[in-house]
């Protein structure tokens, strides 16, 4: 993907989280649940199909020479799946507290003055490695009501389409906005270049990993 190309193909992204953002921002907590208990239905059924994608990355990773215990990282494993799961079901089991107002207080001239809890907008994310942090930020998202665009490690492609595939599965069947979350569909490091350019589409960029990707951010 040369230079232009990553520049468009990451606009769009903006463009569609930000579009989705202001649909979610209204969305009722019963649907954000309702994706969230259909996240959780599809990470079960689908766990078989998961395994798959996710045997292309570890394949892909030992044959790059990459020690066992980071092998061990991208690991999709029945038990990570449904630990994924049943995140999405506690966070679906949770008050919802957007809207909530908090630190009332009254003012001498009589005003009452609060804060209230509203979503962010639109959330990027970067993150390597473990695959489940697609599942993590995703739900998270979802919940709170914003719209996030994920670019996971490009050694677990393979396992973080295949659960955004799932994501926008849920939002679809809650009927919500699949662009609500959006994966990175390429490997080329310039798109977090592009993304942290794009202010009027991310309201804030959350770096997870290492030392240099947090410096780079």
């Amino acid at each position: 993907m040369n230079a232009l190309n990553v520049a468009q193909y990451t606009h769009t992204l903006g463009l569609q989280a930000k579009t989705a953002s202001a649909l979610m921002a209204k969305a009722p907590a019963a649907l954000k649940n309702k994706a969230l208990r259909a996240l959780a239905r599809l990470l079960r059924e689908q766990t078989q199909a998961l395994q798959v994608d996710n045997a292309h990355d570890l394949e892909r990773a030992r044959a790059a020479g990459l020690a066992e215990p980071l092998v061990d990282r991208l690991k999709l494993t029945p038990q990570v799946l449904e630990t994924c799961a049943q995140g999405c079901e506690q966070l679906a089991a949770m008050p919802d507290i957007i809207g909530e107002i908090i630190g009332m207080k009254q003012q001498p001239s009589g005003i009452r003055v609060g804060q209230m809890r509203v979503p962010i907008g639109v959330f990027g994310m970067i993150f390597e490695s473990r695959p489940n942090v697609t599942i993590e930020a995703a739900s998270l998202s979802i919940k709170s009501g914003n719209a996030c665009i994920l670019r996971g490690g490009s050694e677990a492609i393979d396992s973080n389409k295949a659960l955004a595939r799932l994501v926008q599965q849920a939002l679809e069947e809650a009927g919500l906005p699949q662009d609500a979350v959006q994966l990175v569909q390429t490997t080329d490091r310039e798109v977090v270049g592009q993304l942290i350019t794009l202010p009027q589409y991310v309201d804030v960029i959350i770096p997870r990993g290492g030392k240099g990707l947090i410096e780079r951010i």
